[in-house]
Parts: structure tokens; C-alpha cells; sequence
């Protein structure tokens, strides 16, 4: 029984300290990974070589892939952007097999030490990151040692050694492999235990080479779950990653039935003599072989998924989300992405949105008012959307940097919908107008829409500079606010001069005050936006 809750208490601390070190490294450094991977992803070939880091940093290929279909599906990146990443994170995930056949583990509680210091005593956010990841990888090998002396037992129980000893068929092998990584969701536990049962001989290393694709196949488990709340491009973006495993575990199946003895023999004369060392070094040759054979080829997986996986996706109607779906496995790392683009369509509806008020109010026409009306009821609904999604992504285990940003983005969101409903404003005077026979003079129109070009052009830079981070334009909207500003005071001056001399009617008096108001506020708001998130980036 002792044997059996150790075994069970240091696979415990070993997840714990996988998940906590992937964790931690994508908090302290996922976001300038993230935009590096954006980045360099057009060429294909330094595409995997940086996935292949990308995962060996963040220790995890699954959170890699979700990323890169959550980039997908945010049309972020293209499908055959996508298509190195995933193959060079399938190598990246053979580091931590690699680690773990390392002896580490008598300097494990010096680590896991070190990392405890970091987190309880650094007062600086990105220090106690990394104190995480060092507790993690403490934890791990701690969970290693408390596996490896339970596992030392199991040869003392007959009956563990032959239900171990029975496992020769290669399907039954991989079937296993697939299982239990899919239950656990990391190939990289399923190969560290396997090669952990190795160098205690409870399975033998052609077994290995078998139960190891079975792994492969498994780790695409998150892609999967995560594409299928996703467009059609997410879902041939996870199906490539099935390929890739299926299609090379088919291959390597065929080579193992045929070259079996030479292959162990070539993994032995690389590997030494410890079987642990074999069985690390054959999972990641597993994956560079596959890579070497299919990234000459990879236009054609995109060929074969988009016919497996064909035709466009289906316009939805009424309101919906674009970029951001409730139902989605979230990935932290990709959160704050997807909900700024996001956030970016709901201000480009607000803009477009004011654009037509105004020409609704210029030319009283009826259809533009509707049209102002139900638009407001889109900006509104996606308000709401996205609140609430901000609210769940704040509860995520984040990067630093995007963590910062969340307060700026409850403020934009909060802003557009505030631009919406000056824009329903003014079609609400443009409707008093028509219904009252009211009109402007031809100098309160002109004035009008001089300030309303004012307002638009600080929106359109206001929304370019929060989209594409471009800092172009920070003088421009501060000087073109400060006009807005001094031309409210002005035109109200002019308007009570005009109304003095009785060349204005009392009741257009009051709309032009509430419309010139308004726009100022506007004016206000979009400022508001553009500078929402500078301050977070010089933390």
C-alpha cells in the first residue's frame, strides 16, 4: 500500500510541477514569444525551428498548437503559417523527455528550493514568474525520484510483471499510448512515466517504440477540443496536427515491422546503455523524421484537410462574435488576442456606426436611422459579449504583460459602447428634427460637421493606434482633442450669438448644444481608447 501511494503522490507532484513550470513560463514569457511567433511564421522552414523553441521554453506542444489554431481562428495567421508551427512543436515537446532522462534528480530539492525563495520573497511580478517555473521543474524531478524508488518495488510483485510483460502486441501498445494521453493531455507525461517503467525493466524498448507513437497521436487532443467551437480554418489547422502523428505513425510502424533489430540497434549505439536515454532519444527522432519527410509536402496536408474539411463558413445571422466564442477552450496565452481583435470589430462598428448618424441627421433620411438604431443594438450586444469574456480571461493564469492589459480593455470596451450611444443620439435629433420641422442655418451645419470630422479622424487613428499598437499618431490625437475641446466652447459661443440675433430658433438651439456636447465626449472617448494600454507598455 505504501508502494502505491507513493507511486501515486509523486505522479501527483510530477503533474503539478509540469503544469506549474508551463504555467510560469508562459506568464513570464509568453506574450514576446507570442509576437515573435506571429512573426516569423511566413516562412515555413524557420517556422518549426522557432515552434520547436517556442514548446521547448513553454513545455508544452499542446498549448503551442491551441495557440495556433486560436491564431487561426482569429485570422491572425493563415493556414499555411500554421502549418511549421505545428510541426516544429511537435519536437519542441520531446525536451522534457529529454530532461527527465537526465539524472536531476539529487539537485531537485536545491531547485525547488531556489524557486520557493523567488516566488515568496521577489517583489517584481516577472521574477515570481520565473520563481514558478523553478518550483515546477523542483516539483517535477521531485515527483520523478518518488516515482522511480516506487517503481523499483513493482519488480518484487509478480503479478505487476506479467500483466507489464503480456503488453508485446504493437497495436494494443499504441492504443494504451493514445489513451492514457489523451486522459492526462500531455505526451510528455505519458513518455517521462513510460521512460521511467523503462529503466526500472518493467517494459522493454521495442514496446516503447510502439506505445510512444500511441502517445503522439494522443498529445492532439487539446487542438482538437479547442477547434471545434472554431471556424473551418481552426479545425484544418488541429487536423493537420492529426495528420502529421497518424500519417507518421503509420510509417514508422511500417519501418519498425521490417527494421526492427537495426533500428534498436542504431537507437542503442546512440543512446549507451541506458534505456532511459533510448527512450527519449526515440521520441524526438520520431518527430524530427516525420518533420524531415512532411514539411517538403506540407502544401499538400493543406490540399487534403481543406477537401477533408470543405467549403466556407456559414455566415451567421443576427448578432454574433467573430474572434471570441463562450464555448471555446480558452488558451492564456492567446485570450488577450483574440479578444482585441475582437474588441477592434465592435470599434469599427461604432465608427462606421457614427458615420451614419450623421449623415442620417444631414439628410433626414429614415432607412439611416433604422440602420443607426440596430447597428447601437449589435455595438451593445457585443458590449456585453465581450465583458463577460474579459471577466472569464481575467480569471486565467495569464502572461504578465497581457494581465496588465485587462483593466485597459474593460475601459475600450466601455468607451466604443459610449460612441455608440452618442450615435444613437444623434439620430435621436435628427429624428426630433424631422418629426418637428426643425432646421439648422447653413453656418450651424457647416460647424456641425467640421467638428464631426474632427471627432472621425481622432477615431479612426484612436482604433488604428489600439489594433496595431502603431504610436504614429499620439501627438496628432492629443492636438486634434485639444481642437475638438476649444471648438465646443467656440461653436456654443457662436450658436447663443446666432439665437441672440434670432437667426436660430430656440428649439434648434438646444439640439445644437446636446449634438456639440456630444461630440466633444466623443472626442473625449476615443482618446480615452487610444491611450488605454500605452501605460502597460512601459511596465
Amino acid at each position: 500500500m505504501s508502494m502505491i501511494l507513493t507511486l501515486m503522490g509523486g505522479l501527483g507532484l510530477f503533474l503539478f510541477g509540469m503544469n506549474f513550470m508551463s504555467q510560469g513560463l508562459q506568464k513570464a514569457a509568453g506574450a514576446k514569444l507570442r509576437s515573435v511567433l506571429t512573426a516569423i511564421s511566413k516562412n515555413k522552414y524557420i517556422a518549426v525551428l522557432f515552434g520547436a523553441l517556442f514548446t521547448a521554453i513553454i513545455q508544452s506542444s499542446g498549448a503551442t498548437t491551441v495557440m495556433v489554431v486560436t491564431f487561426v481562428n482569429a485570422g491572425l495567421m493563415e493556414l499555411t503559417q500554421a502549418v511549421g508551427i505545428i510541426f516544429g512543436a511537435n519536437i519542441g515537446t520531446t525536451i522534457t523527455a529529454q530532461l527527465v532522462s537526465f539524472n536531476l534528480t539529487a539537485v531537485a530539492p536545491v531547485i525547488l528550493f531556489v524557486g520557493v525563495i523567488m516566488f515568496l520573497f521577489m517583489k517584481q511580478p516577472i521574477f515570481k514568474k520565473i520563481g514558478e517555473v523553478v518550483i515546477g521543474f523542483g516539483a517535477l524531478f521531485m515527483g520523478i525520484s518518488m516515482m522511480s524508488g516506487a517503481m523499483s518495488q513493482l519488480n518484487d510483485y509478480p503479478v505487476v510483471i506479467n500483466t507489464l510483460a503480456q503488453l508485446t502486441n504493437p497495436v494494443l501498445a499504441i492504443l494504451v499510448g493514445l489513451i492514457i494521453t489523451v486522459i492526462v493531455q500531455s505526451s510528455s507525461v505519458t513518455v517521462s512515466i513510460l521512460l521511467l517503467m523503462a529503466g526500472q525493466g518493467l517494459v522493454t524498448l521495442p514496446i516503447c517504440f510502439y506505445f510512444i507513437l500511441g502517445c503522439n497521436i494522443g498529445s492532439c487532443t487539446p487542438a482538437v477540443v479547442a477547434a471545434l467551437d472554431g471556424k473551418k480554418d481552426a479545425k484544418r489547422a488541429a487536423l493537420i496536427h492529426v495528420l502529421f502523428n497518424v500519417f507518421g505513425m503509420i510509417i514508422i510502424s511500417v519501418i519498425l515491422i521490417f527494421a526492427m533489430q537495426p533500428f534498436t540497434a542504431f537507437i542503442q549505439s546512440i543512446s549507451g546503455s541506458d534505456i532511459k536515454r533510448s527512450v527519449a532519444n526515440t521520441d524526438t527522432i520520431y518527430k524530427v523524421f516525420q518533420t524531415i519527410i512532411f514539411l517538403p509536402i506540407s502544401a499538400q496536408f493543406i490540399k487534403l484537410v481543406n477537401r477533408l474539411v470543405p467549403g466556407e463558413d456559414v455566415k451567421q445571422e443576427g448578432f454574433s462574435l467573430q474572434y471570441i466564442s463562450m464555448n471555446t477552450v480558452f488558451s492564456p496565452t492567446a485570450a488577450i488576442v483574440e479578444a482585441m481583435r475582437e474588441i477592434a470589430r465592435m470599434g469599427r462598428k461604432a465608427e462606421e456606426n457614427l458615420q451614419l448618424s450623421i449623415e442620417a441627421f444631414l439628410d433626414g433620411d429614415q432607412a439611416k436611422i433604422d440602420r443607426v438604431y440596430a447597428t447601437e443594438k449589435y455595438i451593445d450586444y457585443l458590449s456585453h459579449e465581450i465583458t463577460d469574456y474579459l471577466v472569464d480571461v481575467n480569471q486565467l493564469q495569464l502572461p504578465v504583460s497581457d494581465s496588465l492589459k485587462i483593466g485597459g480593455l474593460f475601459h475600450v470596451v466601455n468607451d466604443i459602447e459610449r460612441i455608440g450611444d452618442h450615435a444613437e443620439n444623434i439620430a435621436d435629433a435628427a429624428v426630433r428634427m424631422k418629426e418637428e420641422n426643425i432646421t439648422f442655418s447653413k453656418k450651424a451645419t457647416k460647424e456641425i460637421q467640421e467638428m464631426f470630422e474632427k471627432d472621425m479622424q481622432i477615431l479612426i487613428y484612436a482604433l488604428e493606434m489600439f489594433e496595431n499598437e502603431d504610436y504614429s499618431h499620439m501627438k496628432d490625437i492629443r492636438a486634434i482633442e485639444e481642437e475638438v475641446d476649444q471648438m465646443e466652447i467656440d461653436l456654443q459661443n457662436s450658436h447663443i450669438h446666432r439665437m441672440a440675433k434670432g437667426k436660430c430658433s430656440p428649439e434648434s438651439g438646444l439640439i445644437f448644444t446636446d449634438l456639440v456636447t456630444g461630440l466633444e465626449r466623443v472626442a473625449d472617448h476615443a482618446t480615452n481608447i487610444a491611450f488605454a494600454l500605452t501605460s502597460t507598455d512601459d511596465k
